[in-house]
């Protein structure tokens, strides 16, 4: 009996259950330089070359929405449109009330949180298909309850005021400061959420839903928080993109193109990792700026890009860095490790109560 006890107990104390393989603090520095580098852009390059940042800042604080939705809460939405669209709209009509944009911009991000609670109770039974084409449906519904207020526009849209006596200079720095603050914002909100006990009630809905509730899991009070958060992020995009652009036309907030281009971004950087976004918005941005010229083309490479990698990379292109290096920049899971083996994922459930 004693070899035996002998025999168990080393085993067991060569687990180890970790974050990440690496020191999560050197992320950090990292990410604290790349923020203070791009922060320092507006006085070093064109305006051009902000403009397209500001794009790609955009894409990235959707892309991390979605990412949240699906890849975390196990919630395909392709409806995503009209939070965008709204932020947009919030930011026009505090500015016409003599707002600045630039003010309004926090606020519209919490109106379209605040938005979310009743469309949350409109969705929250439906599940897979059902789920996406709803939030669809109430994204067209929205653009069209939108477009009946005349003193907004209505279809065509209205320029955004605000911006009067405001040199294009100092114009174009502070949308790029606005963009990369609300990206910033963004995604350490997902970073601490996905750290604390909603990441492991996530994980766990996303694996199995009914052991999650057999184990105490409050599902819905997780995926009610998510979709909050996704719709106050896309909201704070849609605020930047009015901004950017200068007026707000329905057509073009309320685009389904929105939702194309941030699932676009989180399926070819990486479903499930907060990494995954960051790649995919890059690729992209590289994709739309070398082949926006070719027209239809352009659409045509991007699907085959988008097929490519769902065959022969599921796990996406930050997916196959991390098969084969372990590798974890932002670790929001555990890991369980023993001597002299690979980290294996581990995914806890959370106890009841």
């Amino acid at each position: 009996m004693s070899s035996a006890t002998d025999t168990i107990v080393p085993l067991l104390t060569d687990f180890r259950v970790t974050r990440s393989r690496r020191n999560v603090a050197w992320t950090g520095i990292g990410a604290l330089i790349a923020v203070a580098v791009l922060a320092y852009f507006p006085y070093i390059v064109y305006s051009g070359t902000t403009a397209i940042l500001v794009q790609a800042f955009i894409v990235l604080t959707l892309a991390s929405m979605w990412n949240l939705l699906a890849g975390y809460g196990g919630l395909v939405s392709v409806g995503q449109q009209g939070f965008v669209g709204l932020g947009a709209y919030f930011v026009l009509i505090l500015a016409l009330h003599g707002t600045s944009p630039f003010a309004a911009l926090p606020v519209a991000a919490i109106a379209c949180g605040v938005a979310a609670l009743p469309l949350w109770w409109l969705v929250s039974r439906l599940r897979s298909g059902y789920f996406a084409i709803a939030t669809w449906v109430l994204a067209a519904a929205i653009m069209l309850f939108v477009e009946r207020f005349q003193s907004i526009g209505g279809g065509t849209g209205l320029p955004l005021p605000g911006f009067a006596g405001m040199s294009p200079t100092l114009l174009t720095a502070y949308t790029y400061w606005a963009g990369l603050a609300v990206t910033v914002v963004a995604m350490l909100a997902v970073y601490l959420l996905l750290r604390g006990r909603l990441g492991l009630v996530l994980t766990a809905v996303r694996d199995d839903e009914v052991a999650a509730r057999s184990s105490g899991a409050r599902v819905g009070l997780a995926r009610l928080i998510v979709f909050v958060v996704a719709g106050a992020g896309c909201g704070a995009a849609g605020a930047v993109l009015a901004i950017s652009q200068l007026q707000v036309q329905p057509s073009a907030v309320f685009s389904v193109q929105w939702t194309a281009e941030m699932a676009f971004a989180t399926i070819i950087g990486g479903l499930g990792t907060i990494e995954g976004p960051i790649i995919g918005t890059a690729v992209y941005m590289v994709l739309q700026q070398t082949l926006a010229s070719y027209n239809a083309w352009y659409l045509i490479i991007l699907g085959l890009v988008a097929i490519v990698v769902a065959l022969f990379a599921r796990r996406g292109l930050w997916g196959l860095v991390d098969s084969r290096v372990n590798l974890r920049l932002f670790p929001v899971g555990y890991w369980l490790r023993t001597n002299g083996d690979r980290p294996r994922a581990l995914v806890p459930f959370p106890r009841r109560g």
